[in-house]
């Protein structure tokens, strides 16, 4: 039955496929002759890819934002008037004077303003602020002012 299909589409299944392959051959020879004459443009196209591919690759690294979350507790005033924390104070052991210092360095006055408003020498003032800092247990003046904010010393 097969034989009886194929018996007579014999010469057009021959002659198709005869020219399939001479079309494949053709093919195949444009494209060596194409790689052949034109190989260096087809190797300097192939380089020119892959430096742009490392130049976007390079600028996305380079320009990508590099944020730093920082989560801080943020300490709100209860609404009315600012008790201090009295009890605070005195475990700490904190001096009235050494209060007056804490207060104004919350208003971010410098050593030296601090000390002509309070008409005594830089140096007091620098004792006061260090022994402040101990008693805080704090490094910075931004920290003892944090740390005395929380505390309830001085009002937020």
């Amino acid at each position: 039955m097969l034989q009886k299909l194929f018996g007579s589409y014999k010469l057009i299944l021959l002659y198709g496929v005869s020219l399939a392959g001479l079309l494949f051959l053709v093919r195949w020879l444009e494209f060596r002759v194409m790689m052949i004459s034109h190989a260096t443009e087809l190797y300097v196209a192939a380089i020119a890819i892959v430096f742009m591919v490392l130049g976007i690759w390079l600028a996305k690294q380079l320009t990508k934002p590099k944020t730093v979350l920082v989560e801080k507790t943020v300490y709100v005033s209860p609404s009315g008037a600012f008790e201090r924390n009295e009890k605070a104070i005195e475990e700490l052991g904190i001096s009235k004077r050494e209060l007056e210092v804490l207060e104004l360095i919350a208003q971010g006055l410098s050593n030296n303003e601090i000390a002509e408003r309070l008409f005594v020498s830089l140096n007091t003032i620098k004792t006061h602020s260090s022994k402040l800092f101990e008693k805080l247990e704090v490094n910075r003046r931004t920290q003892a002012v944090e740390a005395a904010k929380r505390m309830g010393i001085i009002p937020l």
